[in-house]
């Protein structure tokens, strides 16, 4: 068969066309078929397949990342326990409304036991944090540096908070030509802070 035979097919009576034509026919046709099959249906699915396969590696990564978690439970419970103890533990630590005049007793005592003279005790007001108060003292004293270092260890005995901050020594002035055999040489000045938990009874 050569280029005239085709120019000759008659396309109103197939049937009479030579077999190997037919044959190329049908081979074009069901490859017609088949194309538009694919681009219809499979490429849809295909582009479903890799979303899927995407998702599927997300899966993966997010089930390693929460049995890594879960192999863990039981130390992050015990963990949070722990927190959960000296947290507790802190509190306690925190006086109550009542027993704040109490506290500050203890502060100004422990300054005497250590053998200091108190010029300046004077409480001030509440500050609110978050869920807890500060309660800061101004206080100016005369004595040694032995006798401070003994009031401050003292106060962090003391079973409640109490911390120190802005100290200050400087030596007392003395009168011109007054002789300086003063047994308290020194002043300090500092403010001690105590610290009161809100309670939700309080409604702060």
């Amino acid at each position: 068969m050569n280029l005239q035979d085709l120019n000759e097919l008659d396309f109103n009576n197939i049937g009479i066309w030579p077999g190997p034509v037919k044959a190329v026919l049908i081979l074009i046709l069901c490859a017609a078929v088949l194309g538009g099959w694919y681009y219809m249906n499979t490429q849809d699915q295909l582009v479903a397949l890799e979303s899927v396969e995407k998702k599927e590696v997300e899966l993966k990564i997010e089930f390693e990342r929460k049995q890594a978690k879960a192999a863990n439970l039981e130390k992050y419970k015990k963990q949070l326990e722990e927190m959960r103890q000296s947290f507790g533990a802190m509190l306690r630590q925190l006086p109550n409304k009542t027993e704040v005049a109490d506290l500050l007793v203890d502060v100004s005592q422990t300054g005497l036991a250590a053998g200091l003279e108190f010029e300046l005790f004077d409480p001030q007001a509440e500050v609110p944090k978050e869920f807890y108060a500060e309660l800061p003292i101004n206080i100016k004293v005369h004595g040694t540096y032995h006798e401070f270092g003994d009031f401050i260890s003292g106060i962090a005995a003391l079973p409640r908070i109490v911390t120190i901050h802005n100290v200050t020594v400087y030596p007392k002035a003395t009168g011109k030509g007054k002789e300086v055999l003063d047994e308290n040489p020194l002043i300090m000045e500092a403010v001690a802070k105590t610290y009161r938990y809100l309670d939700e009874e309080a409604g702060q």
